[in-house]
């Protein structure tokens, strides 16, 4: 178990650094992207912002997980719309001044997915948790009522024990004092699992990003 929880941390390690070498041209053509599935008028907008594990990288748009979640708000007749904020190797610094552009759109959920490309360029804890708390406070001054979901992730441990621990314990610290709703870890059953990874070894398959949005939906349901 200790093994493979261990072959897990290092794929998602090599996961981000392909990330981070894939970054997409410029802010304004990634957020472009940042779709409204429905109608902005009617129905409340949930923002997922994070990393290519959110924009769905390698992935026709409608398999990605906010997609996925979208298809299940549907089923089951929620008012709301998702919005895929996500970009291909972005960091909570990167995410810090990108999110005032989103933000001009009405938010009433925002789905919080930064961090890991900090942790594998070795950033201290104490700069990413100052960044995700800045992020934080943008979307609360601007939408206080707004409920707030922080997806946890973590670092190999190769990164040394007392990092891969400040950074593990980094997010629900975050949460805690935030009052946001926690979802432990991202890829909880799908790292380091090659059937559930392309070709790359390092990007969910359709079937991996069905396992991601049963992951953060088991802890968004409740809010909306």
């Amino acid at each position: 178990m200790l093994q493979k929880h261990v072959f897990c941390l290092i794929v998602l390690s090599a996961l981000f650094a392909a990330c981070g070498s894939e970054k997409n041209n410029g802010q304004e053509a990634a957020d472009s992207n940042a779709v409204v599935t429905n109608d902005t008028i009617s129905n409340k907008n949930i923002l997922f912002f994070g990393t290519s594990l959110t924009a769905g990288m390698g992935l026709d748009p409608s398999e990605a997980y906010p997609a996925l979640i979208q298809n299940r708000i549907d089923s089951l007749k929620l008012p709301y719309n998702v919005i895929n904020g996500g970009l291909s190797g972005e960091t909570s610094a990167a995410g810090k001044g990108r999110i005032d552009w989103l933000l001009k759109q009405p938010i009433a959920v925002f789905v919080l997915e930064l961090g890991a490309n900090d942790g594998l360029r070795g950033i201290k804890v104490t700069e990413t948790t100052k960044n995700l708390q800045s992020i934080i406070d943008k979307v609360r001054a601007k939408y206080p009522e707004a409920k707030m979901v922080l997806a946890g992730m973590q670092v190999p441990p190769n990164m040394g024990n007392p990092y891969a621990s400040d950074f593990k314990n980094m997010f629900p610290t975050l949460a805690k004092n935030n009052n946001m709703v926690l979802v432990p870890f991202l890829l909880e059953n799908v790292g380091g699992v090659p059937k559930l990874n392309q070709p790359d070894g390092i990007h969910p398959t359709a079937e991996g990003a069905k396992i991601l949005a049963d992951n953060v939906w088991l802890k968004l349901k409740g809010i909306l």
